[in-house]
């Protein structure tokens, strides 16, 4: 099999995953969007590694009890209000509850 056809296959499966849980629809490439949602417009990137999952595993040893782990980027000559903000889905479950 194509390791590229394999690696959309296993992303649009992710994809429709996610919509499920999150309580959207996914749509793919139709609308722009991976994912439809009342609030949200969602984009769903399944990787095998990411660079940002050292941040978010720093920030949750850091964590003091009864707090949340939360990550944000800025990327240098960016405006501020373009950084990413990052979050653990189950801690954004604990704070807004599931969607199922």
């Amino acid at each position: 099999m194509n390791p590229c056809t394999s690696n959309k296959r296993a992303g649009r499966a992710y994809q429709q995953k996610m919509a499920k849980r999150l309580g959207g629809k996914s749509v793919g490439t139709i609308e722009g969007q991976d994912i439809e949602h009342a609030i949200w417009s969602i984009e769903c990137k399944k990787r095998k590694s990411f660079v940002g999952q050292s941040f978010m595993d720093q920030a949750v040893r850091n964590c003091p009890e009864g707090k949340t782990p939360l990550v944000i980027v800025h990327v240098t000559g960016q405006r501020h209000e373009s950084d990413l903000v990052m979050m653990r889905l189950k801690d954004w479950e604990d704070l807004y509850g599931k969607a199922e």
